[in-house]
């Protein structure tokens, strides 16, 4: 690990954290919690095996980053954000936000993860009707679904699929967030391909 060599909090924090992809390790462990090496991996795509394995080792010694040996059936090592490194959340999501400005036209070749939406549903979201019935949104716009669930006044959001979603959108990342960010209105991102089916009396609960 290189250091700036600076007495300089923000070039201290740098020191640990500065390295490419170190902070989008940070951002898997937050959003996923306990990472396998593979999910680590699959959640990164583009990362060298070696590198991955060099930037766990580099935030464990930093204190970033622990390990667990998980039992059967589980049977494998776990990767955990220490208390330290669960700190970093309110940084991801400042420069999440400050960074939604550069997605409005998306790489050819970015790819895409359905539990990337984390951030930008926090960023966006609200339960503007707290008294409410639970709601839930499946998101499909990657191989693995994501489930946005409404209930009490929190907006929170897991992997897998809703066992009986109240609306579900279909299709591009991009057109997905644009409605979330209030740049595209639901009709507008479904004449772009957008494919919305269930009660879109919800987006209204969550977008106010």
């Amino acid at each position: 690990m290189r250091s700036y060599g600076e007495y300089c909090s923000i070039a201290k924090a740098l020191d640990v954290v500065g390295d490419r992809w170190t902070l989008l390790i940070i951002r898997e462990l937050l959003v996923r919690g306990g990472c396998r090496y593979t999910d680590l991996k699959d959640g990164l795509p583009g990362i060298a095996s070696n590198l991955l394995a060099a930037r766990i080792r580099e935030l464990e010694a930093a204190g970033l980053v622990r390990r667990e040996e998980a039992p059967p059936p589980v049977a494998t090592t776990l990767f955990h954000l220490t208390d330290s490194g669960a700190e970093l959340r309110p940084v991801l999501e400042a420069i999440g936000r400050w960074g939604v400005r550069y997605m409005a036209e998306r790489g050819e070749h970015d790819e895409f993860r359905g539990h990337w939406f984390a951030f930008p549903a926090r960023f966006f979201l609200r339960d503007r009707e707290p008294d409410g019935p639970p709601v839930s949104i499946e998101l499909r716009a990657a191989s693995s679904p994501a489930v946005i669930e409404v209930s009490g006044g929190t907006v929170s959001t897991r992997l897998g699929a809703a066992a009986a979603p109240d609306l579900v959108l279909s299709g591009d990342p991009q057109l997905i967030l644009a409605v979330f960010a209030g740049a595209s209105s639901a009709a507008e991102a479904a004449g772009l391909g957008l494919q919305i089916s269930g009660n879109p009396g919800v987006l209204e609960r969550v977008l106010g």
